[in-house]
């Protein structure tokens, strides 16, 4: 028996065909047909069985109800009139009294017992599949463990696969999202007819400013740790936390989420006083400069937050001083007199940032006066060992001054009872950080310091004290949100909203944001959000080395762009060697060698493959795809997997494991064309034009994957593919269709040459690792890189198939690395 259907086909009609013909165990012949007549399609006839006999059915439940007698099923005819309840239905997708009265007490005693009604299980669970309303919220609770079993049954996801891959993504009620008849017609003997215009196969969505949380939709607020505004940025800063936030935001938006994304420049403490005194500027100048700088390296890497702020604001202090006054009521502040450093050759007292020494937990000499950066265990300057003034490098000595305390002890039952509820979603190292601190027992944190470049203190006999950055810092979110909007308590106070808040940083942070800031809003004890997924990353160091400004070792924000490097491919790299569970390294060696073999020889060999073999052989025309073969069904199921692990990565924030998966759907990509070689089938050009079809639509799926963590490349491929793609699918879908007409194809990527990979390793190595004899050894890095570029070119080509594989495909010529404008800076 022969099923045919047209473009306009809903596709919760083919989908109830499809699954009946699996869970029934008839065999029918699937194809598209040429559209009807304008009185046909009236009629619905857009889809049709074609019995063995001659005769036809147009009605979608006829033709189930057929299948199921075909399978030797008899069937209770005085139930069917339920199965015309979808003429009345459409309008607003609901069951009538009746049926659904029906399919309550037939799913309560187990319909899958109840003879001679499997058509109907079909025509319902697919209908209810489709419409999520179908049902009051009171019935869809006793229906939906009974339609949960039916759906993630593999007969039902095999026939929604393909009812996706002939007709594309979209609401299973919809009709497809192609419009166009001609651009799905396929005739006999002729090519589909081309459509020229972009097809933009997902529905966007632009945001509408300022973005606010919705009822009914995922809610989610996404925040990176604030740069500190007078450091620049190095590449292990920007993978710790902005790329991070940056890419997982793009991904929330691709799902369909209502996203909002905010950071900004941590601008007030000692640091920015020191910086300030040293470049003999003001404070508020110095942060107005790094500000701008900030903003340009970020605009290069293209981390785009919905809102990129700054602390040194009105809305900071009246926020900051609110929380204060809250838990000053509630009797959580107290005042201790306190040891501090003072300085007598420069005539201040020390706050942290203005002493070094030997940390006295670890024995690191270069502990800072609040934190030591090797065991990352927090300090109280006077704590330690041979202090030193960080301005004259003079030693300090010991004086007393009063200062405020947050009463942690006694806020850390609350602490541990919220904690309990959230930490299961955190990384393992923000767990890890979070219980050590709390298994030792919470102390008193100092809250105010003696300097005049902060918020001030309001308690009288505080004044002339400002708050300590870290208790001050993190509410910056807050205050950066309320800068953005005036409604910004909707994010931050719970409502009838959900919001769920995730936040990025290094594992450095973690306790200023696990511990002290969630107490302090705890403490209030208003509804503030609570972060409810902190996702913290280890190290990334550099060539096994710390990065060092002073010293010139590493990359950092401002020097990426001079490498001529685009930014995409950084991205990419500090993606796949994300310092997820344990340090990492950046290694130039690696970063070309990750650059010519995963995106040249990999990923982009793949879609230039697919999108060049349709530009030779169909003249950028997609064809259509009658019948799967089992090779094509193998490489739809394994890109199917990929996905669905690709999403499930994400998700949980393992964004390092989603390179992984995309990886390997190009690698699937070149396996297929490999084996399947559509350029020898010149005696079978529909079988050529299938394979090419679903390796078009493989290429498809990996730009929309590719959008959080290359956007420009993704943009680049999405013009070769001729289309506008702004949401994930779950699965494997068609998302080019027959007769769409594809761009120019382009190569995507540019080899990485191994004298200039040489060059840039000896100008980031640092003044300590540079002597005549390095520089002569860097010469011959050069020259052993040149021969593993040759050598490594040699293999891709081998890769490539024959010589007429080559031409029929077209040649990706290579370009030398293109330049861009860059600028770079990052948080603590």
């Amino acid at each position: 028996m022969e099923l045919s259907f047209e473009s306009h086909c809903r596709k919760v009609d083919l989908l109830k065909v499809l699954f009946a013909s699996r869970l029934f165990k008839v065999e029918l012949k699937v194809k598209e047909r040429e559209s009807s007549s304008s009185s046909a399609a009236a009629s619905g006839d857009h889809l049709r069985l074609q019995l063995s006999e001659g005769e036809q059915l147009y009605s979608v439940n006829q033709i189930v109800k057929y299948l199921w007698q075909k399978s030797g099923h008899t069937c209770d005819e005085s139930l069917d009139h339920l199965t015309e309840f979808e003429a009345v239905a459409h309008a607003n997708d609901t069951l009538n009294e009746e049926l659904t009265a029906f399919l309550v007490k037939a799913t309560s005693e187990n319909m899958s017992k109840v003879e001679n009604i499997g058509y109907l299980k079909v025509i319902l669970s697919s209908f209810l599949y489709a419409h999520a309303n179908a049902l009051s919220a009171a019935n869809e609770k006793r229906v939906e463990g009974w339609l949960k079993g039916i759906t993630s049954s593999d007969a039902f996801k095999s026939a929604l696969q393909e009812a996706e891959m002939r007709l594309g993504i979209g609401k299973l009620s919809d009709a497809p999202v192609v419009k166009d008849a001609k651009q799905a017609k396929a005739q006999k003997g002729k090519e589909p007819a081309a459509s020229a215009e972009p097809e933009s196969s997902l529905e966007e969505k632009a945001p509408t400013h300022p973005i606010l949380p919705k009822s009914g939709r995922r809610n989610t607020l996404i925040t990176s740790a604030l740069p500190y505004v007078n450091n620049v940025v190095h590449l292990g800063n920007i993978v710790g936390s902005l790329l991070s936030a940056d890419v997982f935001a793009r991904f929330c938006r691709l799902r369909g989420d209502n996203v909002l994304a905010i950071c900004g420049t941590d601008e007030y403490g000692t640091a920015t006083e020191t910086r300030a005194i040293q470049e003999k500027v003001s404070p508020r100048a110095l942060c107005d400069k790094y500000f701008a700088i900030h903003e340009r390296i970020y605009k290069y890497f293209r981390i785009e937050f919905d809102y990129f702020g700054r602390t040194t604001t009105e809305w900071q202090t009246k926020i900051s001083q609110d929380i204060f006054w809250r838990l000053h009521e509630r009797g959580h502040i107290l005042e201790e007199s306190v040891e501090q450093l003072y300085c007598l050759s420069c005539k201040m007292s020390l706050a942290d940032r203005f002493v070094e020494g030997t940390c006295p937990m670890c024995g690191y000499e270069d502990a800072r006066g609040d934190q030591c950066d090797k065991c990352g265990k927090l300090i109280n300057a006077p704590e330690l060992i041979k202090p030193r003034c960080k301005t004259c490098s003079a030693a300090p000595e010991i004086q007393s001054s009063r200062h405020l305390f947050v009463d942690l002890p006694k806020l850390e039952p609350q602490l541990v009872a919220w904690h309990g509820t959230v930490d299961q979603e955190w990384t393992a190292n923000a767990r890890q950080i979070t219980h050590s601190w709390i298994r030792d027992g919470l102390k008193p944190r100092c809250i105010t310091r003696d300097l005049t470049w902060g918020t001030p203190v309001p308690l009288e006999g505080f004044k002339e004290k400002v708050f300590y950055v870290w208790y001050d810092a993190p509410i910056g979110y807050i205050s950066i949100t309320a800068n953005y909007t005036d409604e910004w308590e909707k994010w931050w106070k719970r409502s009838e909203h959900d919001v769920k808040l995730y936040m990025f940083m290094g594992k450095d942070n973690v306790p200023f944001h696990s511990v002290i800031f969630p107490s302090c809003l705890l403490g209030t004890g208003e509804e503030y959000t609570l972060v409810n997924v902190l996702g913290a990353t280890e190290y990334l160091n550099y060539e096994d080395l710390k990065f060092s400004k002073s010293r010139g070792t590493g990359v950092f924000g401002d020097q990426a762009a001079e490498t001529g490097i685009e930014a995409d491919i950084w991205r990419f790299y500090l993606m796949y060697v994300r310092p997820e569970s344990q340090d990492t390294v950046f290694s130039w060696d690696d970063f070309q060698t990750k650059n010519n073999s995963e995106l040249l020889n990999n990923l982009g060999n793949f879609v230039h493959r697919a999108l060049s073999f349709c530009a030779a052989t169909f003249d950028g025309c997609v064809q259509p795809v009658d019948e799967l073969t089992e090779t094509d069904r193998q490489l739809i199921g394994l890109v199917d997997k990929e996905m669905r692990e690709f999403q499930e990565c994400l998700s949980k924030t393992r964004l390092r494991d989603g390179v992984r998966s995309l990886l390997t759907i190009s690698r699937l990509g070149n396996q297929y064309i490999q084996l399947c070689q559509p350029w020898t089938l010149k005696d079978q050009r529909a079988r050529a034009g299938a394979i090419n079809a679903i390796a078009v639509n493989v290429a498809a799926l990996i730009a929309v994957l590719l959008a959080p963590y290359m956007p420009t490349v993704s943009e680049r491929l999405q013009q070769q593919l001729n289309v506008k793609l702004t949401a994930i699918p779950e699965r494997f879908v068609a998302l080019v269709k027959p007769g769409h007409k594809l761009g120019e194809p382009k190569p995507l990527f540019s080899r990485m040459e191994g004298d200039r990979v040489a060059e840039l390793k000896t100008k980031y190595a640092g003044k300590d690792a540079v002597s005549g004899a390095s520089a002569g050894g860097a010469k011959e890095d050069a020259k052993k890189a040149g021969a593993k570029d040759a050598k490594k070119q040699g293999a891709k080509d081998a890769t490539k198939g024959t010589a007429k594989d080559a031409a029929a495909e077209g040649k990706q010529k290579e370009k030398p690395a293109g330049k861009e404008e860059a600028s770079g800076e990052k948080k603590k």
